[in-house]
């Protein structure tokens, strides 16, 4: 898959058959409206392109909102559009200056210009341009001005789409992995780098990476304890994970992320971690002291190798 950042694109694209959108998670949703460009760009003997945008659009247009959570950072969305057989991606950078291009400009000099679009494939309920002025309706009009074809998502397909984003990110929340997993068509992840913590866990027998994520927009998991696999230093590992405050260690107010991995004890401060969560094994709880705290992390340990068929 080839990846540009800026336009111009550097080269002339062959029959590009193009659909826009943030495209956040890649999932199973998303994946009929991929398999749709590629379809066709396969029978006219073209291309087929995603547009996307970076930062995403809320985070420019509502600086202040601290509520969007992402399913994907940048280049997990990079890898998940390549592994579904993508050719081109094209990452507009948004701002605000972008964000007021109208619906013309954008048709006239991005995707007609800079592109060079021979088929769009959008949703019905797609408005775009300063304003969101424009519509499926004006985008029709101009595809006849400028010798394009336009393909209309059927609104079933862009609901599902919809619905799907929405359950994925509440299945999160509630720490549903299973279902989470299973909506996106592959294991949710998060990677961050491991920074110096209390050292608690070494204390009770039970070391733990405390990993700090990459992208503050990246959503985690709720609270609680989770079984999962890990890459660090180029091994693939398993491990247990809780999320949380730590009440019966501290009164915290920042939400922590500690990873203690299976037999293993080698130093990897400042390395970056990748954490796939398999499944949630129970909800954060406070414990009367360390004693029955170790006893309960002990039979953690023992439901995630089980889980993860670790020996």
């Amino acid at each position: 898959m080839k990846v540009f950042r800026s336009l111009p694109l550097g080269e002339e694209l062959t029959n590009p058959v193009v659909t826009i959108g943030t495209f956040d998670g890649v999932h199973l949703g998303h994946l009929k409206i991929l398999k749709r460009i590629k379809d066709r760009a396969k029978i006219i003997g073209g291309q087929s392109v995603v547009i996307t945008f970076h930062p995403h659009p809320r985070q420019v247009l509502f600086p202040d909102d601290e509520n969007l959570r992402l399913l994907n950072t940048q280049e997990e969305k990079i890898e998940n559009l390549e592994r579904n057989g993508v050719d081109v991606l094209v990452i507009l950078e948004f701002t605000k200056e972008f964000s007021r291009l109208t619906a013309l400009e954008f048709i006239r000099d991005i995707l007609v210009a800079k592109i060079g679009v021979n088929e769009l494939v959008i949703g019905y309920d797609h408005h775009f341009g300063r304003n969101r002025e424009g519509s499926i309706e004006s985008l029709k009009e101009m595809a006849t001005t400028y010798g394009f074809l336009v393909e209309e998502i059927p609104a079933e397909l862009i609901d599902e789409v919809t619905v799907s984003s929405t359950k994925i990110r509440n299945a999160i929340l509630e720490g549903d992995m299973i279902s989470a997993n299973s909506f996106l068509g592959y294991r949710f992840r998060f990677s961050g780098k491991v920074e110096h913590g209390q050292k608690l866990g070494r204390t009770i027998g039970f070391p733990t990476a405390n990993v700090k994520l990459s992208d503050k927009v990246k959503i985690l998991p709720g609270n609680g304890v989770y079984a999962v696999k890990v890459h660090c230093n180029f091994l693939t590992l398993s491990g247990v994970m809780n999320i949380g405050l730590r009440p019966t260690v501290g009164d915290f107010e920042e939400t922590k992320v500690e990873v203690h991995i299976f037999d293993f004890d080698t130093e990897i401060y400042d390395e970056t971690m990748t954490v796939w969560v398999i499944k949630k094994l129970r909800d954060e709880q406070k414990f009367e002291g360390i004693a029955q705290l170790k006893a309960q992390i002990a039979v953690d340990v023992t439901e995630a190798k089980r889980i993860l068929e670790v020996k």
